[in-house]
């Protein structure tokens, strides 16, 4: 809604993508739209930037393999050079910027022109958007940047600016706010500190409609208490870490926000479209996996192995254990994450989340409650020995119901 006022009061021209009968439709739409359209910008939540990366990254692969070290040459030497962005290019830096020109000019440019090649910049809001995937684009030249609100506010709360920008961050303040970061007593922390956010402003709802006890327990003395967790730094920017409700909670107490976890083993691993972390004062914290089973299929070819055989079901358990265990105190991203919060089981699902099924809402954020009410039963059994060991029966009867003959 913000957008689309902000839009018609600038006299902008405003295009949608054309809706298919199902949501994987519609997202196959949205190649032809931007070409047809060539939009400026372009509004997004996370998931469609992560479909976009996979299909650029699809594309370059099958350019061969030159095109494809040239390419992820080109994102190591962007990346390096762009930074945060608010500090891209500084000092010897600067001496990269003739070789990154000429990359543009070869590759870069080439993948612009896929989304109509007038795309400045999107805007990325509805969920958490991954600090990989932002430097991703950056590195493209159409920046990602990330805002957080919610309709309780109008929504806008804070947001990034070609002006002014950090990648990772949710950005600065918007203008006649009031913010701060409190504790689960309400008693405002320091800058650098983790809490919940906090504002107030002209901008901030009255109340819910009819419902007194909602509003009484969002609203506290003119301050809404917004349920997502985060901090501030000294220079101004809001980083939003998750909704308190989806916290991950050890048997001693401490907590931890799943969205960044979630996030990197679907946007790292191939072999994994979504998960979900579980821990509710448990000893350990359990996971829902949903393969992306087409990679799966060709990861069993190369193999020369197929899923109906016992030995291609295990094969296919072993590598999902593996993509989780780069995370792990020896693997590739073993620095990303506390190690107590990564999953000890995993229960593999053969049907994935989704709007159809009432397990993600239409900003493609994951419904926590729905799935945890589904499947309760198989977060009861991730908490058995049993489960503990990836290729046990149920996670190998799953497998079986896939597609990968």
């Amino acid at each position: 809604t913000c957008g689309i006022f902000a839009f018609m009061g600038r006299g902008a021209s405003i295009a949608s993508v054309k809706t298919g009968r199902t949501q994987l439709e519609t997202l196959r739409n949205l190649p032809v739209c931007l070409k047809e359209i060539k939009p400026n910008l372009l509004l997004s939540v996370p998931a469609i930037a992560k479909n976009f990366r996979k299909n650029i990254e699809k594309g370059i692969k099958e350019k061969g393999r030159l095109t494809e070290i040239l390419f992820n040459h080109a994102l190591k030497i962007s990346y390096s050079y762009n930074k945060e962005g608010w500090n891209r290019g500084q000092g010897l830096q600067k001496l990269k910027k003739p070789l990154l020109k000429l990359y543009d000019k070869v590759i870069f440019s080439k993948v612009r022109e896929a989304y109509g090649g007038e795309l400045d910049y999107f805007i990325g809001g509805g969920a958490l958007l991954e600090i990989e995937l932002q430097r991703f684009f950056y590195a493209l030249g159409i920046p990602m940047y990330q805002g957080y609100g919610l309709s309780e506010a109008s929504p806008v709360i804070s947001s990034n600016s070609t002006a002014r920008h950090k990648l990772g961050s949710s950005g600065a303040l918007v203008n006649n706010m009031s913010l701060k970061i409190c504790d689960e007593d309400g008693n405002e922390l320091p800058e650098g500190q983790r809490g919940e956010i906090v504002i107030k402003g002209g901008n901030v709802m009255h109340g819910y409609w009819k419902n007194d006890a909602a509003t009484k327990d969002a609203i506290r003395d003119g301050w809404l208490y917004t349920g997502d967790m985060g901090y501030m730094t000294e220079d101004g920017y809001l980083y939003v870490m998750g909704r308190f409700k989806s916290l991950l909670i050890a048997d001693d107490g401490e907590k931890f926000s799943p969205e960044g976890i979630e996030e990197a083993l679907s946007e790292q691993s191939k072999y994994i479209d979504q998960c979900m972390l579980y821990n509710n004062q448990k000893p350990y914290t359990v996971a829902l996996i949903v393969p992306n089973q087409h990679a799966l299929k060709l990861y069993l070819e190369e193999k020369d192995l197929t899923a109906d055989t016992e030995e291609g079901k295990r094969v296919i358990l072993n590598l999902l254990e593996n993509e989780v265990n780069e995370y792990r105190t020896n693997g590739k991203y073993g620095k990303m994450f506390p190690q107590r919060w990564l999953p000890v089981a995993m229960g593999v699902l053969e049907e994935g989340f989704s709007e159809d099924n009432g397990l993600m809402n239409s900003t493609m954020k994951i419904v926590r409650g729905k799935i945890m009410d589904r499947y309760s039963g198989l977060i009861d059994f991730l908490y058995t020995p049993e489960a503990k060991v990836i290729t046990n029966e149920r996670n190998l009867e799953e497998v079986e119901k896939m597609k990968l003959g």
